[in-house]
C-alpha cells in the first residue's frame, strides 16, 4: 500500500510543474474543450485524489464537433450547423431546380415542388429554421435533408458484366468478333434453314430461308441430310462468322430425343461445311463457325416464360416498323425486304416464319451482346 500511495504523490507533483502536460494535467495549449473533472483514488488509501477528465466527456465533445447534426428537437437547425454548412444548404436550397432537389434524400415528389413553390412566394430561405415551414418538411426530415446535402452519397452505374462464354462457344477472343465486317446468323427448323446476313453497321443485307424436304423424314439418312444441308450452304453468302444456333432441348426429356438429334445433325454437318480446314487449333486463325445460346438471344429480347421461349415475331414486327419511323433505328432493312417480308409475321400467319424471326434476332443479340462485354 505504501508503494502505491508513493506512486500516486509522485505523479501529482509532476503534474504541477509548469509548462508540462501528461496524463493527470490539463495540456495549457487550450486544444480541447473545457472538460468535467474526476478523481483517481487510492484503493487503499481513499485521501489521495488525483484529478483527471473524463473520459465520457471528452469523447462527447470530439463526437459533437465532427458529426453532422442529428434529430435533436430541443436545438434550433441553425445552431446544429456551422455558418459555412448553413450557406450551403441554403445556397442549394435557394436554387436548385426541382430536378435537381429531386436527388437529394426526401425530396423526390411533391417535397421538391414544395420548397420551389414556398420559395417562390415567400423568396428566398434566410434561415435554416424556416425551411421547416415548408409542407411536408418537419424538423426530423430536415435534419435529414440538410445532412444529405452536406454529405451528398454518388451513387454508382452497375455496369452488367457479360461474358463471352455466357452465349457464344467455343470461345473466342473478343477482338477477333469485333474486327468482323459482317456474320451469317442461321437457325435451323424442323424442315427449313433461315439465316440474316447482318454487318456491323446494324444492316439487313440478306434475310431468307429454305426448304429442307429431307429433314426428319425416315431414318435420318445421312445422304438426304447432306444434300439439303449441303443446298443451304450453297447459297449462304461470305461472312466473316456464321452464328449457328444452340437449342435449349434437354437430353432428360425423352419425348423430344428424334428433335433434339436432328438438330445435331444438321449443326453436326454445317460446323463441317462452313469451317475452314486451316482453322485448326495450333494455327493462329480463330474458329469460323460458332454456336449462340437460344436462351441468351431469349433472354436479351425478354422472350423467356420460365425456361421456355416464346416468338419472337412480334418482336421482328416492330423492328420492321422502327426501320421506316425512326432516324435511328436499331436495325436497318432494305426497301425490297421491308416489301417481301411486311405481312410475313402478323398474328395466326400459316407462312411459318419463326426460323426468319429468330435468325434476325439472333444476330442483333450478338451485335448487342457483343458491345456490353467488359
Amino acid at each position: 500500500m505504501w508503494v502505491a500511495r508513493r506512486v500516486l504523490s509522485s505523479l501529482v507533483k509532476r503534474s504541477q510543474y509548469a509548462g508540462q502536460s501528461g496524463l493527470f494535467c490539463r495540456p495549457q495549449y487550450g486544444s480541447f474543450p473545457e472538460l468535467e473533472l474526476r478523481y483517481l483514488q487510492c484503493t487503499c488509501c481513499w485521501r489521495s485524489r488525483v484529478p483527471v477528465a473524463s473520459f465520457e466527456t471528452l469523447n462527447a465533445n470530439l463526437s459533437s464537433s465532427n458529426e453532422p447534426c442529428k434529430d435533436d428537437a430541443s436545438r434550433t437547425l441553425d445552431t446544429c450547423y456551422t455558418s459555412e454548412q448553413r450557406d450551403a444548404i441554403l445556397q442549394l436550397l435557394n436554387t436548385a431546380t426541382p430536378g435537381e432537389l429531386a436527388g437529394i434524400k426526401l425530396l423526390r415528389g411533391r417535397k421538391s415542388l414544395n420548397i420551389v413553390e414556398y420559395r417562390t412566394k415567400n423568396g428566398p430561405f434566410k434561415t435554416l429554421e424556416s425551411v421547416v415551414n415548408v409542407p411536408l418538411l418537419k424538423h426530423k426530415s430536415a435534419v435529414i435533408v440538410f445532412n444529405s446535402i452536406l454529405n451528398p452519397t454518388v451513387k454508382k452505374e452497375r455496369k452488367v458484366r457479360i461474358q463471352l462464354a455466357k452465349f457464344i462457344r467455343p470461345e473466342v477472343d473478343k477482338s477477333w468478333l469485333e474486327d468482323a465486317s459482317s456474320i451469317v446468323s442461321l437457325i435451323c427448323g424442323t424442315n427449313k434453314i433461315a439465316w440474316a446476313h447482318v454487318d456491323r453497321g446494324m444492316t439487313v443485307l440478306d434475310w431468307q430461308q429454305v426448304d429442307c424436304p429431307n429433314f426428319l423424314r425416315g431414318t435420318y439418312m445421312a445422304s438426304a441430310y447432306l444434300h439439303d444441308v449441303s443446298s443451304v450452304v450453297a447459297l449462304l453468302p461470305s461472312a466473316d462468322f456464321y452464328i449457328i444456333e444452340k437449342s435449349s432441348i434437354s437430353v432428360q426429356n425423352t419425348a423430344l430425343f428424334p428433335i433434339m438429334a436432328h438438330m445435331r445433325a444438321v449443326e453436326a454437318m454445317l460446323f463441317a461445311l462452313l469451317e475452314p480446314k486451316n482453322s485448326l487449333p495450333e494455327s493462329n486463325i480463330p474458329p469460323r463457325v460458332l454456336n449462340m445460346m437460344r436462351t441468351a438471344v431469349g433472354r436479351h429480347f425478354g422472350l423467356m416464360v420460365g425456361e421456355s421461349r416464346t416468338s419472337g415475331a412480334q418482336t421482328v414486327r416492330q423492328l420492321m416498323t422502327e426501320s421506316v419511323t425512326q432516324k435511328l433505328p436499331r436495325i436497318n432493312f432494305p426497301q425490297d425486304l421491308l416489301v417481301k417480308y411486311r405481312n410475313s409475321f402478323q398474328m395466326g400467319s400459316r407462312r411459318g416464319g419463326e426460323e426468319l424471326c429468330d435468325a434476325l434476332l439472333q444476330a442483333i443479340a450478338f451485335y448487342e451482346l457483343l458491345s456490353d462485354c467488359s
